[in-house]
């Protein structure tokens, strides 16, 4: 019996470290260097105006588009990400709450959630709100934007 045990603890250990991991979108901050990341990479800015920690079709849009895997691999290839938050509870820097102020004046955002798509060189290509149908409908909408 024993052995049966260290060899399904093995196999347990064996698997997390062979399973990939899963890591975590990387959504900046900072509009600049998500601006000059978009330009050097050739993708698509996407800016996520969302009041992350109180709006019901932001909280919605995060857990049936942005955490689904396929959404992720999607944007690993095709998107640097912006979120420009305008929270109720948690804290912002100075800094970043007056950046996300101007960006929101800048593309006339005027609900949340707000998804407005830039090409590598500032220009807007689109703009997009919470789209039905989950992370594939969403990525589709994204296909249709012109690249540049």
């Amino acid at each position: 019996m024993k052995i049966s045990r260290l060899t399904l603890l093995a196999f347990l250990c064996a698997l997390l470290v062979v399973a990939p991991a899963r890591a975590e979108l990387n959504w900046l901050t900072d509009f600049q260097k998500a601006q000059q990341d978009a330009k050097t990479s050739h993708k698509l800015l996407l800016i996520n105006f969302t009041g992350s920690d109180w709006c019901p079709w932001c909280l919605r849009l995060h857990r049936d588009v942005f955490s689904k895997p396929e959404f992720e691999s999607y944007a690993r290839d095709h998107l640097v990400l912006v979120m420009a938050d305008f929270p109720r509870a948690k804290p912002l820097s100075k800094e970043v709450r007056r950046q996300n102020q101007e960006l929101a004046e800048r593309f006339g955002v005027q609900g949340f959630p707000t998804i407005v798509v830039l090409n590598g060189e500032g220009k807007q290509v689109g703009e997009l709100g919470y789209v039905p149908g989950g992370a594939t409908a969403f990525i589709d909408e994204l296909k249709r934007l012109p690249q540049s």
